[in-house]
C-alpha cells in the first residue's frame, strides 16, 4: 500500500504568504515522513485564498524528493496546449514521475467564472486529454471543436510518460477512466464497501478495454491523534459542523494503529494507493498527522 498526500490549497489567512508557507511546510513534512506521492488540487474563482496548482507545486517540489508528484486539473477549464506546456515544465524540474490527476468538475460557479459551458464538459475533457497526450509525444496538433488550435507543438516534452489518473464514480465515468487513463481515483466520499463495489466495476471495465491499471487509488480525509480518545473527540467536533459534506464513514480518524488497520482494509480490497488530505486546518495538528503517517507506513510494510 502506497500512501500519498493531497496538500490543502485553501486557507483563510490575513497574509496570503502564510497559507503558502503552510503548504511548503506540509510538503517538507511529507518528504520527511517518506510518503510515496504528493499532489495539490484545482479550484477557481474562490472568495478566499486558493493557491493555484501549477505555481505552488513548482515551489513545493523544491521540498520534495525523487518520488512521484503531480496535481489535479479540471480539464474543461484549461486550454490544453497551455496545460500541456505547464506539465512539461513541471516534469522537467522534478526528480520523480509526474502524475496527472484529472476530473470533469461540476461547480456551476467555477465554469461560469472561467467562461466555460458546463454542459460541454464531458467531450471537452476527452478532447483535452487526447490533445495533451499527443503533444507530450512530440506531435503537432490542430483542433477546432472547442479550441482554435493550429499546428501546436510544445517543448519541453516530458522525459518519461505522464501517468494519468481520472477521478470518477458514476458507471459511465468509471468506464471512461478505464478507457483513457492508467489509473483510477475513487471518490473521497465513499466508504469501504461502496469503494469496493466501484473498484469491481472499474476492474470489469479495464478487462473490457484490455487495460492493466498502474494505480487504483482513493482519497481519504484524515486525522491521526496521539490517542484514540483524542482522535474521536476531533472527529466528533468536525462531524458536528458537517465536515465538507462527507459522511462519517468516509473519514479516516484514529490512533496510528487504528488508521493502519483502516488502510489495510483498503489494501485487502485491492487499492494500491491512499491519498490523504488533512482534516485539521490547524498547522500544528496537520503536521502531527503527517508525521504519524511514517508510523502507519511502518505498520503496513
Amino acid at each position: 500500500m502506497r500512501i500519498g498526500i493531497s496538500i490543502c490549497s485553501s486557507y483563510r489567512v490575513q497574509d496570503p504568504r502564510q497559507g503558502a508557507r503552510h503548504m511548503v511546510e506540509r510538503a517538507r513534512a511529507a518528504r520527511d515522513a517518506d510518503l510515496d506521492s504528493m499532489f495539490v488540487g484545482d479550484h477557481h474563482v474562490t472568495p478566499s485564498a486558493y493557491y493555484q496548482n501549477t505555481a505552488i507545486l513548482g515551489r513545493m517540489l523544491a521540498e520534495w524528493g525523487n518520488k512521484p508528484a503531480g496535481a489535479l486539473y479540471l480539464l474543461p477549464l484549461w486550454n490544453p496546449v497551455l496545460l500541456a506546456e505547464q506539465i512539461g515544465t513541471l516534469a522537467a524540474i522534478m526528480q520523480g514521475r509526474f502524475i496527472l490527476q484529472c476530473a470533469l468538475g461540476g461547480d456551476n460557479s467555477q465554469f461560469a467564472g472561467m467562461g466555460v459551458a458546463l454542459k460541454k464538459r464531458v467531450p471537452m475533457f476527452e478532447d483535452s486529454l487526447n490533445i495533451m497526450q499527443a503533444l507530450w509525444q512530440g506531435e503537432t496538433v490542430s483542433h477546432e471543436r472547442f479550441w482554435s488550435i493550429e499546428n501546436a507543438r510544445i517543448g519541453p516534452v516530458p522525459a518519461e510518460p505522464v501517468e494519468v489518473w481520472i477521478g470518477s464514480m458514476a458507471p459511465a465515468a468509471i468506464n471512461r477512466t478505464a478507457r483513457m487513463a492508467q489509473g483510477w481515483l475513487a471518490s473521497p466520499g465513499t466508504n469501504l464497501q461502496r469503494a469496493t463495489d466501484e473498484l469491481n466495476q472499474y476492474r470489469q471495465a479495464c478487462a473490457e478495454h484490455q487495460r492493466v491499471p498502474s494505480a487504483v487509488a482513493i482519497r481519504r480525509d484524515i486525522y491521526i491523534g496521539a490517542t484514540s480518545q483524542q482522535a474521536a473527540q476531533v472527529k466528533e467536533q468536525f462531524v458536528a459542523k458537517g465536515y465538507r459534506g462527507l459522511p462519517d464513514d468516509a473519514l479516516m480518524t484514529g490512533s496510528v494503529n487504528e488508521v493502519a488497520e483502516m488502510m489495510a482494509g483498503f489494501e485487502a480490497a485491492g487499492f494500491t494507493d491512499i491519498i490523504i488530505r488533512n482534516m485539521h486546518d490547524d498547522q500544528a495538528e496537520a503536521l502531527a498527522t503527517i508525521e504519524r503517517l511514517a508510523d502507519v507506513k511502518r505498520q503496513l510494510d
